[in-house]
């Protein structure tokens, strides 16, 4: 927990001052806005945001806001970021919790089901697979499988969370987010499913010839117990640890595939703000993905332990 705290704080100190070596600032952005300004009125947008203070003054403001969970006011939307990212964060939360669930059922599925038979034809195909999820970049997968189920079969919408026109109950309007999850969550869980399939297939083939796992065959233990009840809990803690790492990268894909998909998520959000040079809104993004990367971190850990006991009595 220290460490996170001190990592926080470093990247909070590090995006401010990114962001504050960039050429211009929120007053240049505001009034090209206009159609332009004289130097008094950009000193006046400079002085009502603080930009004329020196850089420490400024980052210690920043800091001592963001401790107090304030990450400032976006001049585009014209409202509090705090407000901004968690109208956001649902729907990013719902797409990424989604994508992982999904890459890492799979893939774990497949890597198990190709390490009973590294040679067969399954295994073959699984590692084919594998490798044209991990070389295929996520926007370029997104457009493809947008043309081919939302504009030539039509089995999905094309953009957006749901449609504005269906009228019903609860679980009519949780029908049509699912519906428009599918394709961005596929999207997105591609190349970590690559990832996952092929770490847990050489994991679990390395357990597989241990020797408890003979004990256990020669006890007369049947195929399916030996694999899914005492192989596949102790192949699993590489995959959980990757899992954990990939954790950033899942947000930075979601990025890419928000603005594919046209999902109302903090990836779209940021894009939008970057577009805009909303600084106050790239900075609180920033930070809360830092937040969500170091919490996915943190409970890697706890799940880590919880899965490997041998984990619990280490310091």
């Amino acid at each position: 927990m220290l460490y996170a705290l001190i990592l926080l704080i470093a990247v909070l100190v590090l995006n401010f001052s990114l962001m504050h070596m960039a050429p211009g600032d929120v007053a240049d952005t505001i009034s090209q806005s206009m159609g332009g300004a004289d130097k008094e009125l950009l000193d006046q947008i400079r002085a009502d945001y603080g930009l004329d203070q020196p850089f420490l003054v400024q980052l210690g403001r920043y800091i001592g806001g963001v401790l107090s969970f304030d990450l400032g006011y976006s001049f585009f939307y014209n409202q509090p970021v705090t407000s901004l990212i968690l109208e956001r964060l649902p729907a990013t939360l719902l797409l990424v919790v989604t994508a992982q669930l999904l890459a890492l059922f799979v893939g774990v599925l497949l890597g198990v089901i190709s390490a009973r038979k590294p040679n067969g034809i399954v295994s073959h195909i699984v590692s084919f697979l594998a490798l044209f999820g991990y070389s295929a970049p996520v926007f370029w997968t997104g457009i493809l499988l947008l043309i081919a189920f939302s504009l030539k079969i039509q089995w999905f919408p094309v953009a957006g969370m749901r449609d504005v026109t269906i009228t019903g109950g609860f679980w009519v309007h949780s029908l049509d987010v699912a519906r428009h999850l599918v394709l961005p969550a596929i999207t997105l869980s591609s190349i970590f499913l690559a990832l996952y399939s092929r770490l847990s297939r050489a994991t679990m083939m390395e357990v597989l010839g241990s020797d408890y796992i003979r004990t256990a065959k020669a006890k007369g233990l049947s195929e399916n117990k030996v694999v899914y009840k005492h192989a596949l809990k102790n192949a699993l803690s590489p995959v959980v640890t990757l899992a954990g790492l990939q954790f950033s990268a899942v947000i930075s894909g979601a990025v890419l595939v928000e603005t594919v998909f046209s999902w109302p998520g903090l990836g779209t959000l940021a894009f939008q703000s970057i577009i805009a040079r909303d600084t106050p809104t790239i900075l609180g993004i920033l930070f809360f993905s830092a937040l969500v990367v170091i919490a996915g971190n943190l409970l890697t850990d706890l799940i880590l332990r919880w899965i490997d006991p041998r984990l619990r009595g280490r310091q």
